[in-house]
């Protein structure tokens, strides 16, 4: 589970065994955690995170996007 970024207490990652999805980035938090597709921008799934952190996280993804999606490539071999 490559970490491809720390901002704080969040960590922005993947997880190896999920070539076969659209690129995407996990997101760590102290509160919980979410899930976000790269190509178009939206949530995929959030556990515990609350709505006010959700949308912090989701502009650091919009601000980081070609970044991420480069990262899920490298990682992904593909």
């Amino acid at each position: 589970m490559p970490t491809v970024l720390r901002l704080g207490a969040w960590r922005f990652h993947f997880y190896s065994n999920e070539r076969d999805e659209p690129p995407h980035i996990h997101v760590a938090t102290p509160e919980g955690d979410c899930k976000f597709w790269l190509d178009p921008i939206a949530l995929a799934h959030n556990r515990g995170v609350s709505p006010v952190e959700l949308r912090k996280i989701e502009r650091i993804v919009y601000d980081r996007q070609v970044f991420f999606q480069e990262k899920f490539h490298e990682f992904h071999g593909r």
